[in-house]
């Protein structure tokens, strides 16, 4: 991924370090991964069990959930990580910023660009805590974006979303940063106020259903930002769609419960299942407008 002509947004603000940890729930000692938190969370919601419960059976009983303390080393590197990060997200924020203000402008929407909000370990939102464990998210309610660069590692290591050490990760990277500039499209439209307002009038099942088709749309949305950024620069190198197509199976609903249970279960799906993130970015990326991403009335995912 060649990203050197995209234009550095000056909307990336840097939280710094909570001083609560090094950013992992502490589990008999070590650290649970962001990817087994996600799971075991999606999967304690579906059920309705307290995840509390499931996390800490991990800890042999205990349900503390609190952090490891960081020690000034850790703190060190992840603080060098998150300068090191910096410049390759305000970059591709401002490629989504000047790409969504053409994407948007037929419609005669203006384009108000989010914060990206970087941290380290815990932060403070505007939809209540952002931790590590969460992974990245969008908060409508302060329109911002937060992320947490420790999740780029965790890309690379414990969810397998691209080769390590390679560049195509920069791609993978850029996905999940574009795909949560897709909520914000999503908020901008309206679409989000319309879909809370659905998903309290439903059953628990229905609103997770109901997410999916949010999530995936976010995915397409992603892939259409992609492809009007390749017309621009012809930005994309060998191996990056595979890399974010590697990234979109790694984190689907199907494949992060087979990792933390080794059964999935379809009704706590919020985001879809591997194959369905797949398919959506795809569209995006090779139909390129916003009618394409309209997952609301396809009748098949």
């Amino acid at each position: 991924m060649r990203w050197d002509n995209f234009r550095r947004s000056s909307n990336v603000e840097d939280a710094g370090s909570s001083g609560s940890g090094s950013g992992g729930f502490r589990i008999g000692g070590g650290r649970l991964g962001i990817g087994a938190v996600i799971a075991i969370l999606l999967v304690s919601w579906g059920l309705g069990i307290d995840p509390r419960v499931l996390l800490g059976a991990f800890e042999g009983g205990s349900s503390d959930q609190g952090y490891t303390d960081s020690s000034r080393t850790g703190a060190a590197t992840q603080g060098a990580s998150q300068n090191r990060a910096e410049p390759f997200v305000a970059a591709v924020l401002g490629e989504t910023e000047d790409r969504w203000t053409e994407i948007l402008a037929p419609y005669h929407v203006t384009y108000e660009a989010p914060k990206l909000v970087l941290f380290s370990g815990a932060t403070r939102s505007a939809c209540g805590a952002a931790e590590s464990a969460m992974g990245p998210f969008y908060c409508p309610n302060d329109e911002r974006i937060y992320l947490d660069t420790e999740f780029f590692q965790e890309i690379e290591t414990r969810l397998g979303g691209c080769q390590a050490g390679s560049k195509t990760c920069e791609f993978s990277e850029a996905y999940v940063i574009a795909h949560e500039v897709g909520h914000h499209v999503q908020n901008l439209l309206g679409i989000l106020g319309k879909v809370e307002r659905l998903k309290r009038q439903v059953s628990d099942t229905q609103a997770n259903q109901i997410q999916v088709r949010v999530e995936l749309q976010a995915d397409c949305f992603a892939g259409l930002w992609a492809a009007r950024a390749q017309a621009r620069w012809n930005f994309l190198e060998e191996g990056d769609v595979d890399a974010a197509l590697q990234t979109a199976s790694a984190i689907g609903d199907d494949t992060l419960q087979k990792r933390s249970m080794g059964y999935v279960v379809p009704d706590a799906f919020t985001h879809g299942t591997s194959a369905q993130r797949k398919r959506w970015f795809m569209t995006g990326l090779k139909q390129a407008t916003i009618e394409s991403c309209d997952t609301f009335s396809a009748r098949g995912l």
